[in-house]
């Protein structure tokens, strides 16, 4: 019987900082596999597949990684129910979510001098708003294990990925001690 591991979700609105601390995870935490919902894994193939088909995908990815015993980290926007839906979400002993949150004026500025600045319309804007505000409103009653919280606004993104890599390797040795019992 193969023992389950967990699976680590790093999650939060748009501009947060997702992608740019995938970059310095990958470097800190080399055991791991990480990977992105966004066309860094997908390349073009993204925009031919829908959100929840690309969700599927990783946790597919994920439970093949697991099986040789390594773990792995998603960066991107994905929520408790997507995980639900797939169908390899029971092969995991639980999916720990990250929230990666900054200030709104943070938020605004970075959307707005990236390259798709034109998408980020004031609704568009109000909207991740909203989003970051309920991720932070239900990360202690709709996530189990409870989501911490990592504020990006003014933390550099080597900072951020050192949080991450704390929490990921404690929830790790947890897991493997339990093993062991």
């Amino acid at each position: 019987m193969t023992r389950k591991l967990p699976l680590f979700i790093i999650t939060g609105a748009s501009g947060v900082g997702k992608t740019t601390v995938m970059h310095e995870l990958r470097r800190i935490l080399p055991d791991f596999v990480v990977f992105s919902t966004d066309h860094d894994n997908f390349g073009t193939t993204a925009d031919k597949l829908e959100y929840q088909d690309r969700y599927n995908l990783l946790l597919h990815f994920a439970n093949a990684v697991a099986k040789s015993g390594r773990g792995t980290i998603i960066c991107g926007t994905f929520m408790t129910w997507d995980a639900e839906k797939c169908d390899t979400y029971d092969n995991f002993s639980e999916i720990c979510f990250i929230n990666l949150h900054c200030d709104d004026e943070t938020r605004r500025e970075r959307l707005q001098s990236r390259e798709d600045k034109a998408l980020w319309t004031e609704d568009m804007l109000k909207q991740h708003e909203q989003f970051a505000q309920w991720l932070l409103d239900h990360a202690d009653t709709d996530y189990n294990p409870p989501m911490p919280i990592i504020d990006t606004s003014s933390t550099s993104p080597a900072q951020v990925a050192e949080q991450i890599k704390s929490y990921i390797l404690q929830k790790w040795n947890e897991r493997q001690a339990s093993s062991v019992e």
